[in-house]
């Protein structure tokens, strides 16, 4: 794959407000070892990087999920209060482990004491260029939820505090439709136990290996 080229030869912006929509006159080499025609592509410009954490309590075995309003389903005739993990823009300036702990506090009261990495990966590469580093983040639970967000930036946003085994159900009875949070759901299943022990260990001062 490293020795495949590609050629950038027209790059248009269409739109430009809070997002941006560019087009792309492209050509690349095929696998046949020839080359493509040149064609176009629209790319919607959201973030370059975005940090997403999912919140853990190892001493309560509990998960903090955030619910909020979001445009585009209702657009599509369903319903628009979707169940995420805390998802934000990274900041100039910041590392995503960094904007990680900022929006745990903005979006869900919590502050992240330890992270661990879960995956990078593109939401959408045929058509956005966001991407995001996803992230497990160990918290102290609240008691119950309650309401969080940046009013300046339209937020209105609901914590629910649930038993991780909950959480994990969500996954199998179709609850989660965002694929960020299916992600970091789908990698939480998998690795409940090992990183519960884990940061079990580090809270009475062992370190983690």
């Amino acid at each position: 794959m490293a020795d495949k080229k590609y050629q950038i030869l027209l790059h248009e912006i269409l739109f430009q407000g809070y997002f941006r929509v560019d087009r792309l006159h492209v050509q690349h080499d095929r696998f046949d070892g020839g080359q493509s025609p040149v064609f176009t592509r629209e790319v919607f410009q959201r973030a370059s990087k975005v940090a997403g954490v999912l919140l853990f309590d190892p001493q309560s075995d509990k998960v903090v999920l955030v619910e909020q309003f979001r445009v585009a389903p209702a657009l599509g005739g369903q319903d628009p209060w979707m169940l995420e993990v805390v998802m934000g823009m990274v900041d100039g300036g910041e590392t995503p482990e960094q904007a990680a702990r900022r929006e745990a506090i903005e979006e869900a009261g919590c502050e992240v004491l330890d992270l661990h990495p879960i995956a990078n990966f593109y939401t959408s590469p045929g058509g956005t260029s966001e991407y995001v580093h996803m992230f497990a983040g160990r918290i102290k639970a609240p008691a119950e939820g309650g309401t969080f967000g940046v009013r300046g930036e339209n937020e209105d946003i609901k914590v629910h505090v649930l038993d991780a085994a909950r959480a994990i159900s969500f996954l199998y009875a179709n609850k989660i439709r965002d694929s960020q949070t299916l992600i970091a759901l789908q990698w939480f299943a998998m690795h409940h136990t090992d990183l519960r022990s884990r940061w079990l260990v580090s809270d009475v001062g062992t370190p983690i290996i």
